[in-house]
């Protein structure tokens, strides 16, 4: 049955994690996977996190599972922090959210219900994005068509270059796009932008699609989800993949959600049907874990203070982090400047290297990341940050 199948390569980011753990020169470091680090290079279990744990473990009865949508509270949490409280979609019933396993999860479960819906549909993705949506997504049978997004000279993003391309989507389209903290650029679109975005979308009546990983990282929680909030305002349809992998630091529990906005009511009622019998096939029933956390954090007072002081801590964090490599960059140089990296938003940001430089830091200094020289901004530290400084200036 089996041995005919071929050897595949091992997944780049894997593969980048596995040589860090072998190398043993003592000032290594990790800028490859895209997780949250402390200052001593751990990913943490929030307080918050670790409280609602405590207690629902206290609490917990069963181990019987969940409903088909997941808890719903955590459902709730998910709608409400992406839309707000009082957003008409809520008060219409026009949406629909179903908790998944991850925001990988709820980005397959929506490819699965777009090609169910419209099997002529294409997704347009930016250039470049997240490499997972390309796997997720084709698995569904989609086809992708892409838009030109990161200027990778000017260190920005190209944004007439994306509007001319997406002029030409249509009404069988869905145009991906990332809320905030843009993986892998880390260049987010303006408000301004978002805005024209909308008025293209209602022109032109392609669907956004909506990727929200990084909620909370960028400028803050309402702050980066004003493209949600303004696409659910002037679009009949809309569709939002979320995660709570990293403001909550819920990496392995894999929760996330998928929320689709109808047009109306009962077209709700029957996008729910739809998505929860596709869960039904994919996965049954999600994971109850991560969940419940997410549902206790939000709806204690005292646990939904604490995380939010816990969110502010990682994003300045993550935005100090990014001006201390550019003062130490530029300041041992004068020949690139180094300054766009401040600009930028969440994790990840491209140092704008050559293969065979990114190749060099790794063999000869140690330093891992992806051959793009895309890096994650959280694993600098103060221990590292010299030494990284100093390796990449030797390169350039």
């Amino acid at each position: 049955m089996f041995n005919q199948l071929p050897l595949l390569q091992a997944d780049p980011i894997l593969g980048l994690s596995a040589a860090f753990r072998n190398d043993t020169n003592p000032s290594k470091v990790d800028l490859g996977v895209g997780v949250y680090k402390t200052e001593n290079g751990e990913t943490p279990v929030l307080g918050s996190v670790a409280a609602a744990e405590a207690q629902l473990l206290q609490q917990q009865t069963t181990k019987s599972y969940t409903p088909p949508a997941g808890i719903a509270g955590a459902n709730r949490a998910a709608a409400e922090l992406a839309f707000g409280r009082e957003h008409k979609v809520i008060g219409e019933n026009r949406l629909s959210t179903v908790q998944t396993p991850g925001g990988c999860g709820a980005l397959r479960l929506a490819a699965e219900l777009i090609a169910k819906a419209n099997p002529q549909a294409s997704i347009w993705i930016s250039t470049p994005t997240w490499a997972n949506h390309v796997p997720l997504l084709t698995s569904a049978g989609l086809r992708l068509k892409e838009y030109p997004y990161y200027d990778f000279a000017e260190h920005k993003i190209d944004f007439a270059a994306m509007l001319k391309t997406l002029e030409s989507a249509g009404p069988n389209d869905l145009v991906l796009l990332h809320a905030c903290c843009h993986n892998p650029s880390g260049a987010d679109l303006s408000r301004e932008q978002w805005q024209q975005l909308a008025a293209l979308a209602s022109e032109r009546g392609f669907t956004p699609f909506i990727d929200m990983a990084y909620q909370g990282f960028g400028s803050g929680i309402a702050e980066d989800a004003y493209g949600v909030r303004l696409m659910a305002d002037t679009q009949p349809e809309l569709v939002l993949a979320t995660s709570f992998s990293k403001n909550l630091g819920l990496y392995r529990e894999r929760a996330g959600s998928l929320s689709i906005v109808s047009a109306t009511h009962a077209g709700a009622d029957a996008v729910l049907s739809q998505t929860l019998s596709i869960a039904r096939g994919l996965y049954s029933m999600p994971p109850a874990h991560g969940a419940s956390i997410v549902d206790l954090v939000y709806h204690s007072d005292e646990l939904r203070n604490q995380w939010h002081g816990e969110l502010t801590a990682m994003r300045e964090r993550i935005a100090g982090l990014r001006v201390q490599l550019v003062n130490a960059l530029n300041e041992r140089q004068s020949k690139r400047d180094f300054s766009f990296i401040a600009r930028e938003a969440g994790m990840f940001s491209f140092l704008g290297l050559s293969v065979d430089q990114v190749q060099t830091l790794k063999s000869q200094y140690s330093v891992y990341m992806t051959d793009n020289s895309r890096i994650n901004v959280a694993g600098i530290n103060s221990n590292n940050l010299n030494y990284l400084a100093d390796a990449i200036i030797k390169v350039i």
